[in-house]
Parts: C-alpha cells; sequence; structure tokens
C-alpha cells in the first residue's frame, strides 16, 4: 500500500474518479474525505488524520490487508468519538480481525476486517464529556490490599492499596476490580467485579487467549468492570456506541464499519517525479517538508518515506523538521 498516496490525501492531490487501487486511494476520494472531515472534532485535522493511519498501518502490517471500507469506516467511528487511535493515552486502538466461515468443510479465513478497541481510558473520557458525571475512576485491587465492599442502603467501598508491596501488580495477584463515578447531582454510582467475573467475561472473548487479555489483564479487567458501570450511569450516545462497538469486538461479531461509508472512488496521483513502488530520495523528502503548510502534513511526508530511508537520513531529516517547525 503505497504510503506516498496517503500523504496526497493531506495535501489534497487527487484525480479522475475511478474504482479505488487501495485503501490509500479510497482515503482521497472527496466525499469520503468530506465524511472525515464531518466527523472530525475540533482539535483534529484531515492531516493528523492521514498521518494516524499511516502510522498504524505501519505498527500493526496486518491492516493493509484488512477490507479497505472496515478500515476507514473504522477511522470515521473514533473520529466521530472524538477518540484518538493508537495514541500514547490508550484511549483507542484499531486492529485487524480475521473473519472465519467453513468453506469445503474446512474453517478459512474468508476476509480481514478492522475493528474499533475502546480502552478503558478512552471510555472514563467518554464518560466525564457527558456532562452528567462529575468524576469516574477506575482501580484494580491486589493481594495484600485492603479491601471492604458494603452494599444496601449505605453502600460504600473502602480501598487501600499496600504501596509497599513490590509484587502488588503482578497480574496473578489481582482479586477484584472497581469502578466509582460521581454524578452532577450529588450521587455516586459504583460497581466490583470479582477476579472470578472477569475471568469468565475473559472466557467469552474471541481473543482469550491472545492480544491486551494476555499482554494487558489488568487494563482489560478495569475496562470490563468499567463497560458494566456504564449500565447503571445517565449515559450520552457517544457513550452507548463505544461500548457497543466495544462488545462487539470482544465477541468477534462484525462492527460493519463499512456502513457509516458512503462515496463514490478517485484515484490519488503520485507526487511530481515519483514513480508508484520507487523509494523517494532524501531531497525529494526534504522539498516536501519545506514546502507543507503546517507541521502536520510536514511530519506525514516523512513518515511516509521512513520505510525507504535509512535512519541516519530519518534522523538528519527529523531535526530539519523540528527547526523549521519549532
Amino acid at each position: 500500500m503505497s504510503s506516498t498516496a496517503l500523504k496526497a490525501v493531506a495535501t489534497g492531490q487527487v484525480a479522475k474518479s475511478e474504482k479505488p487501487k487501495d485503501l490509500a486511494h479510497l482515503l482521497a476520494t472527496p466525499s469520503v474525505q468530506a465524511q472525515l472531515k464531518a466527523a472530525l472534532p475540533r482539535h483534529m485535522t484531515a492531516e493528523r488524520m492521514a498521518r494516524i493511519a499511516t502510522t498504524e498501518m505501519r505498527k500493526v502490517p496486518k491492516l493493509g490487508q484488512c477490507d479497505p471500507m472496515s478500515f476507514l469506516g473504522a477511522v470515521i467511528q473514533c473520529a466521530q468519538l472524538g477518540l484518538e487511535p493508537g495514541n500514547a493515552l490508550g484511549h483507542a486502538y484499531i486492529l485487524p480481525f480475521d473473519k472465519r466461515e467453513k468453506v469445503g468443510g474446512q474453517w478459512k479465513t474468508v476476509r480481514t476486517e478492522a475493528q474499533v478497541i475502546i480502552g478503558y481510558r478512552g471510555m472514563i473520557d467518554l464518560a466525564r464529556r457527558s456532562g452528567q458525571i462529575v468524576s469516574i475512576d477506575a482501580r484494580a485491587v491486589y493481594e495484600g490490599d485492603k479491601f471492604e465492599c458494603l452494599l444496601g442502603l449505605d453502600a460504600r467501598i473502602e480501598h487501600v492499596p499496600d504501596w509497599q508491596n513490590a509484587n502488588r501488580a503482578d497480574p496473578s495477584k489481582l482479586r477484584f476490580v472497581y469502578a466509582v463515578a460521581k454524578l452532577k447531582d450529588g450521587g455516586v454510582q459504583f460497581d466490583v467485579m470479582s477476579r472470578a467475573e472477569v475471568e469468565g467475561i475473559r472466557a467469552r472473548s474471541k481473543s482469550a487467549d491472545n492480544g491486551p487479555w494476555v499482554t494487558d489483564f489488568a487494563a482489560m479487567a478495569v475496562k470490563t468492570v468499567v463497560r458494566r458501570l456504564f449500565k447503571f450511569l445517565p449515559v450520552s450516545i457517544e457513550m452507548q456506541h463505544a461500548v457497543g462497538l466495544d462488545e462487539m469486538a470482544e465477541a468477534g461479531v462484525s462492527q460493519q464499519n463499512g456502513a457509516v461509508i458512503d462515496a463514490d472512488f478517485a484515484f490519488v496521483e503520485e507526487p511530481a517525479g515519483q514513480i508508484e513502488g520507487t523509494a523517494p530520495s532524501v531531497d525529494t523528502v526534504r522539498l516536501q517538508i519545506e514546502s507543507a503548510s503546517d507541521r502536520e502534513t510536514a511530519q506525514l511526508a516523512l513518515d511516509s518515506a521512513r520505510d525507504h530511508l535509512t535512519a541516519a537520513d530519518v534522523e538528519e531529516l527529523q531535526k530539519a523538521l523540528d527547526m523549521a517547525w519549532s
């Protein structure tokens, strides 16, 4: 998949309408661009979203094998929720999922779709934006912590972490997870899940034995209790939509992300002097950086060519970019 074509999304180099060659060309269609701009929140730009798409495909190469409509739909879903995928905050992620069906009596992958995974920090961010919730917090309880949960008319939680225990964050020592929300009217709502309840949810997940359930068990456990707490809160449409997307991904059900797309197709012309499939020269990338209209477009030009340049060239160009846009 052409990274330079993705860069063309940011610079507006769009040509005649035909069937798209790949995802990069689909991203460049005028009608898709219009949908992206309509979905993007104020703090994000089309250039930044194009750069994110390039970066995510580099980090997860299999995304390039996804159905183009599902990938673009996943990007738009994140934009509509105001959650930037793949960022250091862990708000949301776009990951490939294989759709398997029986063909001739054997299970085969018939297609690969991109799906949106909402991180627990993303869910908390959406909750805070609803206007009905003053604050929301979620924690894990480990062996050695003092933890007491009282239910009834005067329900409350008391949690005193054992900070002196060097191994307290060991996932195997996790006992409970809980989430607490303070409402605008002064009320408090909380939910608690035991390790056994979390493991029960994990067992029903498509990715129970791989992915974040293995690499980030505590974060997934906390997200599970946050997601359940949402069912008791005065949630917004955004929150309901985010929870629905996440539950579909957890169950391995198609999110039908392509359904949010309604577009004609167009080709993207490669930048002048560059042939499709050839590596851009250092001078070409430097010129693109110097002629960029803003830092995002300049950074996108560098990121697009990163795989074709030496580490020394990338470092030199990054310094030039930082100096030009400091």
